[in-house]
């Protein structure tokens, strides 16, 4: 047991722990941080499922799938031609393992550069000490504990696959994130329960190096989440692309493994039973909170019906100085939302600390963006047209597609659009929905603006580079008053 007391302990070193960590040290607060991830060696590994098995490993398989596809298939139409290409995906997966050892090595620097204590180990809150209002957590580290002591604690343990109880997780027939990451072979048929973001991505890889992907989704329509037009946008493009099928309205009877596939059993949107057989399924269902061995009952810490912990807008839990951020609370599952959840808790914590008041400004989820890493990508941020029209606000639309766009058709990436939503009488940017290539990064030009109330005016008067892609969003922005100038 150490006799330290620690101003901050976080546990969990994902993008919500490490950066809530990172900030509290860099305000002059005593911080520690428990994480127990492990990687397939069995060593510690921060950065959390985001960059371990999520977000920078995915994105890492996909710009080699897709630098693999443009060879095959696209670069003939420059003038390029190639022979013999193939893909070694040992060496693809060795190129993005390295990429994770580089940024997980990364995050341990920057802890020791920042002074922050790191402890291996699963964190247990056990209790706070009434006088001097101290929290002890237990950190069990392969059958070891020691107890820390903080004044202030700062849950972030994120968030983990969801199952299906037909097809539980062997990470040999039946692939979690993890799973579908670390496959070596291409295989030849792979099925995807679940069109969702991780669904989509991965299908993506996998596709594009050569497998038939066929996708079951159990709601209705596709995308559902996104902009209905965008959504329609993207299944037409996807529906296209050789290897790809994509089934919505299925209902999973049954999943049987075998020592060479798997067979899923459903019916279809029109109630017909249908059979599907593949060298290897991805169940991406969503994701939920991880709370396993955080001490709930231990410490009387609410959850609510679905398991998150309860929090209010200033994410703190019903536990005196104790916070949980990221995955684990409601909101969006973003790692870049629980970043920010991160640093807003940190900085709370020092003005408390300070004796100056806790609240600021809540962090306001509609100007937090979205994206999906597919070709073509698909972003957005801000209300889409289903939600205004359901609350009975009353908007203006302007819309650009890319095909009219100069750079789009220099680099051959011409599908998609962009569309501005503005409040028909004020003109504030109300959302923005993106399609097309790069959008992932012109998104963030649409989250400043509404970040600043800018009217769909303002966006209209900026210069936009020539040729470029953003000169797309400065289209979209006209046309929103019917000024669109190439169109």
């Amino acid at each position: 047991m150490t006799s330290e007391i620690f101003d901050v302990a976080v546990i969990g070193a994902g993008p919500g722990g490490y950066v809530a960590a990172i900030r509290c040290a860099q305000l002059g607060l005593n911080t520690v941080c428990v994480d127990e991830w492990k990687n397939a060696r069995g060593k510690a590994s921060l950065g959390g499922t985001c960059l371990n098995v999520g977000c920078i490993p995915s994105k890492a398989l996909l710009e080699s799938s897709e630098n693999y596809f443009q060879i095959k298939h696209k670069f003939a139409a420059h003038g390029i031609a190639a022979e013999g290409v193939a893909v070694d995906v040992p060496v693809m997966v060795a190129r993005k393992d390295k990429i994770v050892t580089t940024f997980t090595a990364g995050i341990a620097s920057l802890f020791k550069k920042n002074k922050v204590k790191s402890l291996h180990g699963r964190g247990t809150l056990l209790s706070q000490d009434a006088s001097t209002e101290i929290w002890q957590i237990a950190v069990n580290d392969n059958g070891t504990t020691e107890t820390i002591h903080a004044k202030h604690v700062i849950i972030a343990t994120g968030s983990v696959p969801r199952s299906l109880p037909l097809a539980p997780f062997d990470n040999e027939r039946i692939l979690d994130n993890a799973g579908a990451l670390a496959l070596t072979v291409v295989p030849e048929r792979l099925g995807v329960i679940g069109a969702g973001v991780i669904g989509l991505e991965m299908g993506s890889v996998w596709r594009r190096l050569g497998a038939e992907v066929t996708i079951l989704e159990a709601m209705p329509g596709f995308l559902m989440a996104a902009d209905e037009q965008v959504a329609k946008e993207a299944k037409s493009v996807f529906a296209k692309e050789p290897g790809l099928q994509i089934h919505t309205g299925i209902n999973i009877k049954s999943v049987k493994t075998s020592a060479t596939s798997v067979v899923v059993q459903y019916s279809d949107a029109n109630n017909q039973e249908q059979v599907l057989e593949v060298d290897k399924l991805i169940v991406a269902i969503g994701r939920i909170p991880n709370t396993t061995g955080l001490g709930v009952s231990e410490s009387a810490l609410v959850l609510d019906e679905r398991g998150f912990v309860v929090v209010d807008e200033f994410c703190r839990t019903n536990l005196s100085q104790v916070y949980a951020v990221g995955d684990v609370v409601r909101g969006p599952m973003l790692a870049h939302k629980a970043s920010e959840e991160g640093v807003a808790v940190a900085e709370m914590i020092k003005r408390i600390e300070s004796g100056e008041p806790a609240e600021t400004e809540a962090i306001d989820f509609n100007t937090i963006p979205w994206v999906i890493y597919t070709a073509p990508e698909i972003a957005w941020v801000g209300k889409n047209e289903q939600e205004l029209k359901a609350a009975g606000i009353a908007y203006k639309s302007g819309q650009f597609p890319f095909i009219a766009n100069g750079r789009a058709r220099a680099i051959g990436e011409t599908s998609g659009f962009i569309k501005v939503l503005a409040d028909e009488k004020t003109d504030r940017v109300l959302g923005v929905h993106m399609i097309g290539p790069h959008v992932s990064e012109l998104i963030s030009e649409a989250v400043m603006a509404m970040k600043f109330s800018a009217s769909s005016e303002d966006i209209a008067c900026i210069v936009h580079a020539h040729p470029s892609l953003s000169e797309a969003f400065h289209e979209a922005a006209l046309g929103v008053d019917k000024r669109a100038l190439h169109i």
